[in-house]
């Protein structure tokens, strides 16, 4: 979430300067591919000045989208607003690798300590895993075309440490997750080294910009007013303050994900986490079938400091890293803007998984921030007192998660008591993060003991590194 004042909008309909530059070779910024391949949006509706409303939701990414869409399918009487400091999808639901996966965000044991203990937990990965299908569902009763294909998640091990990993590994009962030996990995995706992998069956591919905007009309045709470019300054009980007017609501629900930060009061509640991304030029069919990577499957490793890498409908490569995971004082990157470092990182984790392609050209590459606990646990909350709520936390699994999280405010907003409110994420208290330097210094701490014991591993250590087993512990994750 940055200051208006830093978009110039040279007319009405034009769109705003954002900033795109060359490093490495590669264009960087200009938001996101994604968001490129949808086309940046023209200038639109700011807040007009003070008004009131039902519920004001804070962020246009897909918290407060599907908040939204909620609400309003349950009382389409409702008036609600929804303030982006931007355009819808401008963070990290416009960014993001485009996994639609059933991930738990966060550690079990950590969410079980809460007052539903370990049935709370059951239940909450049961409804992520159904949040999957909710959205695909969406996309198809609602016209969404986002390029979605449910194909599944293959987390590959290439090196003794990760699979040792991976025969850790106990599938839940009744679970579709498979343990795949390398020959049956191989048969689906030629990656260099692979000595097994997990398949889970519940994940699908998202285009992740062409979700959101579309979710966004799909609101809007409702009712839904949405003032984009609206930066909000503050939050209070009963009202959201911003330069351009105030919004007064009984409820108003923080939706801001990686940028809460940037909120007054919020600095230490979820810290941003930088994720970075390139994608390849589109690969001809020749190069698919030397790769082996026929289907749409997305693809992972089981490293310390992991990639997430998906087939995109255009047939490229897109594959993410953290790069540098942290900045300073939680600041965030100016429109997507990543570093030489980093580029050359995921240039070498691509290269490295399939040597084929050494030299490829990369189109662009970019970054983005999600949002962090301390302890590594999303939650969902609402004060009856004050009507305000939050919704966040989601570790790099927001895609899914975003759905379940607009459903569960829903119900708080509307007082109902529902299955959904008495997850093990909801109400669940925040742990603030350290202050600065310790913040970043545990952080970028925490990643250097990650690529370190990376690179041990991939040296041949035959166990897991007791640098990674410490650097979980150091995290809290």
């Amino acid at each position: 979430m940055r200051k208006g004042s830093d978009r110039v909008v040279v007319g009405p309909g034009s769109i705003p300067d954002y900033r795109i530059e060359t490093i490495e070779g590669v264009r960087t910024g200009g938001v996101s591919h994604w968001q490129q391949q949808v086309g940046l949006p023209a200038a639109s509706e700011t807040l007009p000045g003070d008004r009131t409303a039902d519920v004001c939701i804070v962020g246009g990414g897909l918290t407060g989208l599907w908040t939204a869409y909620y609400l309003s399918e349950a009382d389409p009487t409702l008036d609600i607003v929804v303030l982006e400091a931007e355009f819808v999808g401008y963070g990290a639901s416009g960014r993001n690798g485009g996994w639609l996966s059933a991930e738990l965000p966060g550690n079990r044991a950590t969410y079980a300590r809460g007052p539903g203990g370990m049935s709370a937990v059951d239940r909450l990965a049961a409804e992520l895993a159904d949040s999957v299908d909710r959205v695909i569902d969406v996309c198809q009763t609602q016209g969404i075309e986002a390029d979605v294909v449910k194909s599944g998640v293959m987390y590959v091990a290439t090196s003794a440490a990760q699979l040792a990993r991976l025969q850790s590994t106990t599938p839940a009962p009744g679970s579709r997750v498979r343990i795949l030996d390398a020959e049956e990995s191989s048969a689906r995706i030629k990656v260099a080294g692979t000595r097994g992998a997990v398949l889970d069956p519940q994940c699908a591919r998202v285009q992740p910009a062409k979700l959101v905007r579309g979710l966004a009309e799909v609101v809007r045709a409702r009712g839904v007013r949405i003032y984009e470019r609206t930066e909000v300054q503050r939050v209070e009980s009963g009202r959201a303050v911003c330069e351009t007017g105030t919004v007064t609501a009984p409820f108003v629900l923080q939706c801001l994900e990686g940028y809460t930060s940037a909120l007054r009061g919020n600095r230490r509640t979820w810290l941003p986490m930088n994720s970075a991304i390139v994608v390849t030029q589109p690969l001809s069919q020749d190069v698919w079938s030397e790769l082996g990577w026929a289907g749409n499957e997305l693809l992972g490793d089981l490293a310390n400091a992991y990639y997430y890498a998906q087939h995109t409908a255009d047939g490229r490569i897109a594959l993410g890293g953290r790069g540098r995971p942290y900045r300073y004082g939680s600041a965030t990157d100016v429109d997507g803007v990543t570093q030489a470092w980093t580029i050359r990182s995921l240039r070498e984790t691509l290269e490295r998984a399939f040597p084929q392609l050494n030299g490829i050209t990369l189109e662009h590459a970019w970054c983005g921030v999600l949002a962090v606990p301390r302890d590594w646990c999303a939650s969902v909350s609402l004060d009856p007192r004050t009507g305000v709520g939050f919704a966040g936390g989601y570790v790099g699994s927001g895609l899914t998660a975003t759905n379940l999280a607009g459903r569960t405010l829903r119900d708080l907003v509307l007082g109902k008591q529902t299955d959904l409110t008495t997850l093990a994420w909801t109400n669940r208290p925040v742990r603030r993060w350290e202050p600065e330097p310790l913040r970043w210094l545990g952080v970028n701490g925490m990643y250097a003991l990650y690529r370190a014991a990376d690179r041990r591993e991939l040296a041949g250590l035959d166990r897991p590194s007791r640098l990674g087993r410490f650097a979980d512990r150091l995290s809290g994750r």
